[in-house]
């Protein structure tokens, strides 16, 4: 299966976006050594890419609070289980390690549930920055956790009508 891919300047930084025919399979924030790789080409002949573009522009201006475009991840039985509750988890919400595991069934899978968090390759649509430690506090995201917490107010303030475009 052919692989798209585009890059999106955001308010956190130069995001990777990788498609199939069929779904949005990465939402990568990019790091500074990787901005430079040579296999960094846009690619503007995928549908997918330019809707998920500007859905997460979108996002980013606090015009969408949910995403169309459809998804899709290799993985696990049980982390396909994560990642499908991940989406149900409502913009500007927070829930915990031991919410998620409990949610999938399995209070003791809480480990299993943070990795499985861990391992999704689609930021903000799969919004694995919404699992949050049991106290609160920001524990482990892939794009750090600036992003994690910059995420988390912008949308807190979407939903309490606070909103200062960048």
């Amino acid at each position: 299966m052919t692989l798209y891919q585009s890059i999106l300047e955001s308010p956190l930084g130069s995001i990777r976006i990788r498609a199939n025919e069929e779904a949005i399979t990465e939402v990568h924030f990019l790091e500074e050594k990787e901005l430079n790789d040579p296999n960094l080409k846009e690619d503007k002949s995928n549908p997918l890419l330019q809707t998920c573009k500007e859905e997460l522009s979108a996002y980013f201006n606090g015009g969408l609070t949910s995403f169309s475009v459809p998804v899709q991840q290799e993985g696990s039985e049980f982390q396909q289980s994560v990642w499908a509750e991940l989406l149900n988890i409502p913009y500007g919400k927070t829930i915990s390690y031991l919410d998620l595991s409990k949610r999938i069934g399995d209070v003791k899978a809480i480990r299993a549930a943070g990795t499985s968090n861990g391992k999704n390759k689609i930021a903000i649509i799969v919004p694995c920055h919404r699992v949050i430690g049991t106290n609160g506090s920001l524990t482990g995201y892939a794009g750090g956790l600036g992003r994690k917490q910059w995420l988390l107010e912008q949308e807190m303030k979407v939903m309490h009508g606070v909103l200062t475009l960048f």
